[in-house]
C-alpha cells in the first residue's frame, strides 16, 4: 500500500493550520459584528436534494461524490452549504425567528479539477439571511466582504450582476427558453474565451447566428447604456433585473463601495438556484485568478423546499477559504471573540442608519441593523432577549439635529452623541 492523501485533499502541519484558524477567527469576529449566528449542517445528503436544481448536463452535478449507504439510499456529499442551509431552514422554522442571519464554516467536497485555490476536499464559509427583500441588506453583505478582506489585508474587486437581468436580455437576443439555461453558463465563461471560441461554442448549442451577434453586443453594455436602451422595455425581466440593480448600485455609491464594487454584464454564477442579484469577488493582484468569494439572492429555493404558503427571500455570500489561505500565508491575525455591541434601529433613515453603523464599526464594535420593519417595542424586546447593550434609535430628526442617542439598556440611560464626534462613543461606554 501506497501511503498518500487523495488527490485534491492536504495535511496541514501545526504552523499551517494556525494560520487557516486565524483566517477562520478573524471572519467569525466579522459575521459577528454583523450579527450573523454559527449553525452546523451534516456532510451527508440525499443526492435527490443535491441535484433537485440541475439537470445532468450540469458542471456541478458531474462534480459530485456519489455513494450509497448499506440500505442502497443514493446519498452524495455536500457540494456546498447553500443547499444544506435550504434545508436547515426546512427542518428548523419552528424554532428560529426571521429574519435569520447565520455563518457557517465547514467542509465540502467537488470532484473537479485541482488548481492553486481550488482543491477537491475544502473548507467552505458562507453567510446568509433569511426574510429580508431588497438591496439594503445586499448592500450591508458587500459592506461586509469589504470589511472582512480589509482586515485580511487582501485587496479586492466585487463583481455584480442580476439573474433576472442576465435571463431577460438573453430572451430579448431571440434565444428560446429552454436555451436560456446553457447559454447563461457560456456567456459566465465569456471573459476567458476568444471571440471565436465563444462563437463556436454558442454554435454547437444551435444558437444562431443572428442572435449570436446581439449576445455579443448586448453583453459589452453599462449598467447606464442598459437603462438608456431598455428604459422603455416591455420585458419584465429586464425592467426587474434593472430596478434591483439600481438600487444596489445607489446603495454602493452612498456607501463609498462604488470604488471597489464593478457592474458585470456577463457574470452569471454557475447555480441555477439564484434568482436576483449575484456577486463575485476577485484579488486584484491576480495571484488567485478565480473568485476568492461569490453569492448572491436565491428567494425561490427555501420557498419550494418548504412549500407552506410562506415566501423565503434569501441572500447569501460565501468566502474561498482555500485561495484566501494561499493568498494570507504566513501572516500572524489577531483574535477577538466578543458578543454584539450595539444595534441601530431605523426610523425612516436606513442608509444614514448603515452608515452609522459602519462608522462604528470601524471605531471596533459588533453592530448590528434592524431591517426587517418591526416597531420600536419589538425592536428593543429583540435586543434585550438577546442582551444587547446598547441601541441607537436613528429618525429624521436626529439627522437634522445632527446628534444620535445611545441608550444603556442594563440601566436604562440616554447620552446624547454629536455626529461630528462619533468616537465620543468610546468613552461613555468605557466609562459605563
Amino acid at each position: 500500500m501506497k501511503i498518500q492523501n487523495v488527490k485534491g485533499g492536504y495535511d496541514y502541519l501545526p504552523q499551517e493550520q494556525r494560520i487557516r484558524n486565524d483566517i477562520n477567527d478573524t471572519l467569525k469576529e466579522i459575521f459577528i459584528s454583523f450579527g450573523y449566528q454559527p449553525i452546523e449542517t451534516p456532510i451527508l445528503c440525499y443526492y435527490e436534494l443535491l441535484t433537485d436544481k440541475y439537470d445532468e448536463k450540469n458542471d456541478i452535478v458531474k462534480e459530485i461524490y456519489k455513494l450509497n449507504d448499506q440500505g442502497n439510499r443514493a446519498l452524495g456529499l455536500r457540494y456546498d452549504l447553500t443547499v444544506p442551509f435550504a434545508k436547515f431552514i426546512a427542518l428548523n422554522k419552528n424554532n428560529l425567528t426571521f429574519p435569520f442571519k447565520r455563518f457557517e464554516i465547514a467542509k465540502v467536497f467537488r470532484d473537479g479539477p485541482i488548481k492553486l485555490g481550488r482543491d477537491r476536499e475544502f473548507t467552505q464559509c458562507d453567510v446568509d439571511v433569511v426574510g429580508l427583500r431588497g438591496g439594503l441588506i445586499e448592500a450591508e453583505l458587500m459592506t461586509l466582504y469589504e470589511k472582512a478582506f480589509q482586515k485580511l489585508g487582501i485587496d479586492i474587486i466585487i463583481k455584480y450582476n442580476s439573474r433576472k437581468l442576465m435571463t431577460g436580455l438573453i430572451l430579448e437576443c431571440g434565444i428560446k427558453e429552454e436555451n436560456v439555461s446553457r447559454v447563461t453558463t457560456l456567456i459566465d465563461k465569456i471573459e476567458k474565451l476568444s471571440k471565436p471560441e465563444f462563437i463556436e461554442s454558442l454554435l454547437n448549442e444551435k444558437i444562431e447566428r443572428e442572435s449570436i451577434n446581439k449576445l455579443i453586443e448586448i453583453f459589452k453594455c453599462s449598467l447606464e447604456e442598459l437603462n438608456e436602451k431598455f428604459k422603455k422595455s416591455e420585458n419584465l425581466k429586464i425592467r426587474q433585473g434593472l430596478k434591483e440593480l439600481n438600487e444596489l448600485t445607489k446603495y454602493l455609491e452612498k456607501l463609498g463601495l462604488n470604488k471597489c464594487c464593478v457592474f458585470t454584464p456577463s457574470l452569471a454564477r454557475g447555480q441555477n438556484y439564484y434568482t436576483g442579484n449575484v456577486f463575485e469577488v476577485y484579488e486584484t493582484s491576480g495571484f488567485i485568478s478565480g473568485s476568492i468569494g461569490a453569492g448572491g439572492r436565491y428567494d425561490q429555493m427555501i420557498t419550494n423546499f418548504i412549500n407552506d404558503g410562506e415566501t423565503y427571500p434569501t441572500v447569501g455570500i460565501s468566502f474561498g477559504l482555500s485561495s484566501i489561505y494561499e493568498i494570507v500565508k504566513q501572516q500572524k491575525l489577531s483574535k477577538n471573540n466578543r458578543n454584539l455591541d450595539i444595534y441601530i434601529i431605523p426610523l425612516e433613515t436606513e442608509i444614514e442608519s448603515l452608515k452609522l453603523a459602519n462608522t462604528l464599526r470601524e471605531l471596533g464594535y459588533k453592530v448590528e441593523l434592524e431591517m426587517s420593519n418591526k416597531k420600536i417595542k419589538k425592536s428593543l424586546d429583540f435586543a434585550n432577549k438577546n442582551e444587547i447593550p446598547f441601541v441607537i434609535i436613528l429618525g429624521l430628526d436626529e439627522i437634522k439635529k445632527g446628534t444620535f442617542n445611545l441608550k444603556d439598556m442594563k440601566n436604562n440611560q440616554e447620552y446624547e452623541i454629536d455626529y461630528s464626534n462619533v468616537s465620543e462613543i468610546k468613552n461613555i461606554i468605557k466609562r459605563l
